[in-house]
């Protein structure tokens, strides 16, 4: 004899009432979250899946095997051999290219970002308000926006075709004065402040022996995010870079989708560069986004949680 245990509790009316002590899932709710997952799966996981396989196969394989059938890994060291062929080896030069703009765009912004968030956020002065208004009004507009008028002002400074044309452009980032305002105002105390400003320090000694010190998760999440934005800006070095020699590795990757009779069928002919070899330069592009993620997360996570406290 199996029994059936429940709570009791008294109604409205004095009468004991019976409450479940386990409720029971939702079908709907149980099919809906099911939907959602195959709807995210078919969008996103399962392109990224076939971008992962794409180079083990040959050009017929992808065409004619099943989308996420595994080739062989002698068609990744053939697809290798023909992507390093194009152009006499330029893939080399797009990815140090991209390293060199990344890291000195990167290096600027966080010598422009942290002071000017620091400035914003502890320090009063006229026109306060007029530049950290200024400061959104440009994070949220799109990057494109303002690529004509940045082509302009570095076409006026003789500036096109140079690393800086890139670098200087990359050094302001207002995201990152965003990040760091909210940071040092949310999450550096007064108090220390005072207490060091009472035993004779300046200002700028105060920022680079007691805020900056302290800010390290917010510079950490700082600099992350300005790579990743050097790392994948297209547009701006597509105009101010005219030589294939000069260009990024995400420029380089449409040199390669004009040059694959897949993606450009009228223009000129195969210059050896198919589905496969288009697939592994992408994957190359992302591994070092990728590794700096892996490397990063846990100052990245201690960053996004840091100004989450008043000081």
């Amino acid at each position: 004899m199996s029994e059936t245990r429940s709570m009791v509790a008294p109604g409205a009316s004095g009468t004991i009432s019976a409450i479940p002590q386990h409720g029971r899932r939702q079908p709907a709710g149980a099919i809906l979250v099911w939907l959602v997952l195959i709807v995210f799966g078919v969008f996103f996981v399962l392109p990224m899946v076939w971008l992962l396989l794409a180079p083990t196969k040959s050009e017929y394989q992808v065409e004619h095997l099943f989308p996420l059938a595994f080739g062989s890994f002698a068609a990744v060291g053939d697809a290798w051999n023909h992507l390093v062929a194009f152009q006499g080896g330029i893939i080399y030069q797009w990815f140090g290219n991209s390293a060199l703009y990344a890291f000195g765009g990167l290096a600027l912004s966080l010598v422009c970002s942290i002071p000017a968030g620091y400035g914003l956020a502890l320090t009063r002065f006229r026109g306060r308000k007029l530049l950290l208004i200024v400061t959104l009004i440009v994070m949220i507009m799109p990057a494109t926006t303002l690529v004509i008028p940045l082509f302009l002002e570095l076409n006026a400074m003789k500036l096109i075709g140079t690393p800086l044309a890139l670098i200087l452009p990359f050094a302001f980032f207002p995201f990152g004065v965003y990040l760091t305002y909210i940071y040092f105002s949310t999450s550096l105390q007064r108090s220390m402040l005072e207490a060091a400003r009472i035993d004779g320090a300046n200002e700028v000694q105060i920022f680079f022996r007691i805020a900056l010190p302290l800010a390290r998760p917010i510079i950490a999440l700082v600099a992350f995010f300005s790579f990743v934005a050097n790392w994948q800006n297209f547009f701006l070095p597509y105009l101010v870079m005219p030589s294939s020699s000069q260009q990024p590795i995400q420029v380089g990757l449409s040199q390669l989708m004009s040059s694959s009779s897949t993606f450009n069928p009228g223009g000129t002919a195969n210059l050896g560069i198919d589905t496969p070899e288009l697939a592994l330069a992408i994957l190359m592009s992302v591994i070092p986004v990728l590794v700096l993620f892996l490397f990063a997360q846990r100052s990245l996570v201690a960053g996004m949680f840091a100004g989450g406290t008043k000081g």
